[in-house]
């Protein structure tokens, strides 16, 4: 039998903006289909319209544009496997059902909620099985002429898959390894509803899968009870041959790793558990994304593909084409991620010190020009080779290094209290006559001139390095004093220490 090919999906529902534990897993789908020389299918599961959110779907494929996840196939991507939209593939699914019905590997439940309540009141733990269906209004227990009845007056019905007793359900992760399940423990899942014609996610997964030839299913841990199930469904229709390989992720957990991460453990401690910035159209609730908060795509993929993966030596940093020959699915964790956040604003520092300057300055740019619009890019590229490797993020240089292009109004008082001498004034005063006398203002001929009349005067170095830097920048932060007086240039350079010599006297 020839090799069966690799094809994966990513199926996310559009309900909302796609959760950081989503990318994960489309990115290990990604990695797992790259790798094997794949296809990476995108599906949206669609069938609950009731949690169906405007705008959920565009953000999600704004994600993975933004991320550099490309898929092979599916919604917006074309293919010749479609429909990808499960809300648009209700016929094929009613064909799918009646064949389960047909072969009693599932029946017709007439249960309404308040019913479904009593029982859950009169019976602790219910649960509707092979145990309890027969004290239930099914098509199990009710005769076909009344089955026909109920549903000719419009009564809204479910179908249930129908599990048979005393089975083991083998599932065989390629995580976990073997999952061993007593059919008796898993309930009569609904696959069906007539009330919106559309099949549950178990049925649909199923039978899209199938269809769409997919042979791994890589997925949240969240999912693992429910692989009983689809194993099962499998077997129902006859499709064991094609059954895909099953894989379980680890759950991304809280900081301090107790419990799954979620949205307000963002808001809690500060960072965004969205790729992108999302507005709730129900609420109008912004949420911030990764790529508003200034964090490189790359930086992104590197951070979340060690949350519960790992290849085994010291190197963390990897782009996404070094990523795939190296990813191997059997080696994640079984145990939950605990989601480091600081280390996602590692990685972003290391990428700001990989990229150039000039990468870097057109960043920056923008930021400059919002507060000098005169400010030209080859000066902003300048500083940004200065400074760039202090920061985490772009958005950290302004605060940073805003005196290059602003002159200081004001100077630091602690600084000032440490830093300027009763002496200052007259030295830097002495200073500014060396500098007016310096033809050359490049860096190395300053340097040498003014360190050359503080050895004559003895003078110390410290006393007038600190003071200088006072006087040009504001306080006591920056590169060598060389680096801001050679960028300033002579005459902002002395316009600056005048000043300053003015007002702190």
């Amino acid at each position: 039998m020839a090799e069966r090919r690799v094809r994966v999906r990513f199926a996310p529902s559009p309900t909302g903006a796609l959760h950081i534990g989503g990318v994960r897993t489309a990115l290990y789908n990604y990695l797992f289909a790259r790798q094997h020389g794949g296809d990476l299918v995108f599906r949206i599961e669609d069938t609950d319209s009731t949690r169906f959110v405007p705008g959920a779907e565009e953000y999600i494929i704004e994600s993975f544009k933004w991320l550099g996840i490309q898929f092979d196939e599916g919604v917006s991507f074309g293919g010749d496997k479609g429909p990808y939209r499960q809300s648009e593939r209700r016929d094929i699914y009613k064909k799918y059902v009646q064949q389960l019905l047909d072969a009693d590997k599932a029946y017709i439940a007439f249960d309404t909620p308040q019913e479904l309540e009593a029982k859950r009141q009169e019976i602790q733990n219910f649960q509707y099985d092979c145990h309890t269906r027969s004290q239930m209004r099914n098509s199990l227990t009710l005769s076909k002429d009344e089955v026909d009845a109920l549903i000719a007056d419009g009564h809204q019905y479910v179908v249930r898959f129908k599990v048979e007793a005393g089975q083991e359900i083998l599932v065989n992760d390629l995580i976990r390894g073997e999952v061993r399940v007593k059919s008796d423990i898993c309930d009569d899942k609904v696959l069906y509803k007539s009330a919106d014609e559309l099949p549950t996610y178990h049925l649909a997964n199923i039978v899209d899968d199938h269809l769409m030839e997919i042979s791994h299913v890589i997925r949240g841990e969240e999912w693992l009870p429910s692989a009983p199930l689809h194993v099962m469904l499998y077997r129902a229709f006859g499709w064991e041959d094609t059954m895909p390989q099953f894989a379980h992720l680890p759950l991304l957990l809280k900081p301090d790793g107790k419990g799954k991460l979620s949205k307000r453990d963002g808001d809690r401690l500060g960072f965004p558990v969205f790729p992108l910035e999302w507005k709730d159209p129900k609420t109008g609730e912004t949420f911030r994304g990764y790529r508003e908060d200034g964090y490189f795509p790359e930086a992104v993929i590197n951070f979340l593909a060690l949350l519960g993966w790992n290849p085994g030596t010291e190197q963390e940093i990897f782009s996404l084409d070094e990523l795939v020959p190296l990813f191997d699915i059997s080696k994640c964790s079984k145990a939950g991620a605990k989601f480091a956040y600081d280390k996602g604003i590692w990685f972003n520092h290391e990428y700001i010190l990989m990229k150039s300057a000039e990468e870097i300055a057109q960043l920056f740019f923008p930021i400059v020009k919002e507060h000098c619009p005169e400010e030209t890019l080859e000066r902003v590229t300048a500083v940004t080779a200065m400074m760039k490797d202090r920061v985490s993020f772009v958005k950290e240089l302004w605060p940073l290094c805003s005196f290059f292009f602003v002159a200081p109004t004001e100077y630091d008082e602690k600084t000032a209290k440490k830093r300027w001498k009763e002496d200052s004034a007259a030295q830097l005063t002495e200073l500014i006559g060396v500098l007016e006398g310096i033809d050359d203002f490049s860096l190395e001929n300053q340097e040498q001139i003014v360190h050359a009349w503080i050895e004559q005067k003895e003078y110390k170095l410290g006393n007038i390095m600190n003071a200088w830097r006072l006087t040009l920048v504001g306080e006591g932060k920056g590169p060598g004093m060389f680096d801001i007086s050679a960028f300033l240039g002579k005459e902002e350079t002395i316009r600056r220490m005048k000043r300053a010599i003015e007002v702190l006297g």
